[in-house]
């Protein structure tokens, strides 16, 4: 039996570069509000290094996808989307997302509707994996990998289509199309990359002090996972 259930959108920041608030529910992260400092002040605190060889990378490195690192009995990307959609209707009751809709999504600014099994929904890394590794991942402990690659702070359900034109971009290489949302997206790629440390190219930390110069009052989301994954999990 399908149940469906209303589930408040937390994307106000898709409504412009303005400092965002959380919303009433729903787990923290990339899609919620801005609690904590100022982004733009952030970017200073950011390591500046040259982008390392991505040699050795593999997706296998940050674990099993969308494993449960937060023990709810639910995967990750399910708990991405009942967070992110509106209209959610589950095909277990509680947890496994059967349909909902991404209104709007925060990278093209339009409407996507999720069916499963012919989603036109993705769940971002907003800071990507690869590019990731190649900024410091590639030297952390295994649990720190599989926390990063499962890390609502990280996550976002975006339009499938405008996320694969991303790829592995980082600020300097790729913005969403949605300028309104551009503020927030990159005040979550500050606040990823500070929480785990990870370093930023010279023109990665230009780019983002050229996009939060336009919305100085951007504050940076906070919330999210711990940065070690429980023990019971594990990655190559």
């Amino acid at each position: 039996m399908v149940v469906a259930v209303a589930v408040a959108g937390l994307l106000a920041g898709a409504a412009g570069c303005t400092e965002e608030t959380a919303g009433a529910g729903g787990t923290s992260g990339a899609a919620g509000g801005g609690g904590g400092g100022p982004a733009l002040a952030a970017v200073e605190s950011l390591t500046v290094k040259g982008r390392a060889p991505k040699t050795g990378y593999d997706r296998d490195r940050f674990g099993s996808p969308w494993a449960d690192t937060d023990s709810n009995d639910c995967g990750t990307r399910d708990d991405i989307l009942r967070r992110d959609l509106e209209d959610v209707e589950f095909s277990d009751g509680r947890c496994k997302v059967a349909s909902g809709v991404l209104d709007p999504d925060p990278y093209s600014g339009k409407e996507v509707r999720f069916v499963r099994g012919r989603s036109q929904v993705d769940i971002d890394h907003v800071v990507a994996l690869s590019d990731a590794w190649q900024k410091g991942a590639g030297k952390w402990e295994p649990s720190k990998r599989i926390a990063f690659a499962n890390d609502p702070l990280n996550l976002l359900a975006v339009d499938a289509g405008t996320n694969r034109a991303k790829g592995d971009g980082d600020t300097a290489t790729w913005l969403p199309p949605n300028k309104s949302y551009r503020c927030s997206y990159v005040a979550a790629q500050v606040a990823v990359k500070k929480k785990y440390g990870l370093w930023v190219t010279s023109a990665e930390q230009a780019a983002m002090k050229r996009v939060l110069s336009g919305c100085p009052d951007q504050r940076l989301p906070t919330g999210g996972n711990p940065t070690a994954a429980p023990p019971r999990f594990h990655a190559d």
